[in-house]
């Protein structure tokens, strides 16, 4: 058995104008696979509007965008 070292993770929510509007995830995690659900909110809880949203994941080796659309 060979242990897996951990790895910075950060997963974030955009808007349409590149601003963050939410941090899901900022810290080490084994490798492996993981669920997160975002509730349409900020940082603050606030609500944001339907539209369309970017989640970036960021590793030390990889970065990856995609689109989603939020609806109300």
């Amino acid at each position: 058995h060979r242990d897996v070292p951990l790895q910075h993770i950060d997963l974030s929510i955009y808007n349409i104008l590149g601003q963050k509007i939410k941090t899901m995830v900022n810290t080490k995690l084994q490798a492996g696979s993981y669920s997160y659900k975002w509730h349409g909110v900020n940082e603050t809880g606030a609500r944001v509007p339907s539209g369309i949203y970017f989640y970036r994941i960021d590793t030390k080796d990889h970065t990856d965008i995609k689109k989603m659309v939020l609806v109300k």
